[in-house]
């Protein structure tokens, strides 16, 4: 697939490759000549929304089972009554 420069030396980015790479409005580019040709890195630009969770759908298991659950406690109450003095650390 080609394409032609424009008059203000832009280059159109074929639509089946922004959509393969998710490329979308507002994302930056570096641009590196290499020898004969260019490349060019898409950055997205920096969100405001939060990604808890969007993990959920790809655990199959709590972090916290039970098993580790009993560990972590057994851990924290040995440090409670045996704190460790700086020299430790």
């Amino acid at each position: 697939m080609s394409h032609t420069v424009g008059s203000k030396g832009q280059v159109v980015i074929a639509k089946t490759i922004r959509e393969q790479l998710g490329i979308e409005q507002g994302w930056m580019t570096i641009q590196r000549l290499v020898n004969d040709h260019v490349e060019i890195y898409f950055i997205p630009p920096k969100h405001d929304r939060s990604l808890k969770g969007c993990l959920a759908q790809h655990v199959n298991q709590s972090i916290l089972d039970p098993s580790l659950r009993r560990t972590r406690t057994k851990a924290w109450s040995a440090i409670i009554e045996n704190p460790l003095d700086e020299s430790e650390l």
